[in-house]
């Protein structure tokens, strides 16, 4: 059962980020999460702080947004939840085109009040040590 709540958990927050509905996003998110993006500072404290990134990340493509979960895997024990998988996500740029990559995410949730709301977020992605950059062009 815990699985297929972490599923929907999961469909929720995606459909949010392909929204660009930032208090729709940040509801998934308990108010002291701890997160590690790609974009940005080496750590995000608190959901005020992760909002004010989101926001300037939906800010960033005009258009729609691609958030599309690749075969998630999920561990559930007791009230802790763990899910990991491969994104495709993305954005229209200016000339209409969608501009998108894979990233690499891990989400630890917990139950509180009845729902499953993620308290550490991490994505990734992969680089080339030589070069150090990021290796957005990699497919699954």
């Amino acid at each position: 059962m815990s699985q297929h709540q972490l599923q929907d958990a999961l469909n929720s927050w995606a459909e949010a980020c392909r929204s660009k509905d930032v208090a729709r996003i940040m509801s998934h998110y308990v108010e002291d999460v701890v997160a590690y993006d790609a974009v940005g500072p080496l750590r995000f404290q608190g959901r005020p702080t992760y909002q004010a990134h989101w926001q300037a990340c939906m800010e960033m493509c005009s258009g729609p947004g691609m958030f599309d979960p690749h075969a998630p895997t999920f561990t559930a024990e007791a009230d802790l939840g763990v899910t990991h998988y491969l994104l495709h996500c993305g954005g229209t740029n200016e000339k209409g085109e969608m501009d998108s990559c894979w990233m690499r995410v891990t989400q630890c949730l917990r139950r509180q009040g009845g729902r499953w709301l993620i308290f550490h977020e991490h994505f990734s992605a992969p680089c080339d040590m030589e070069s150090g950059k990021a290796l957005f062009d990699l497919q699954p």
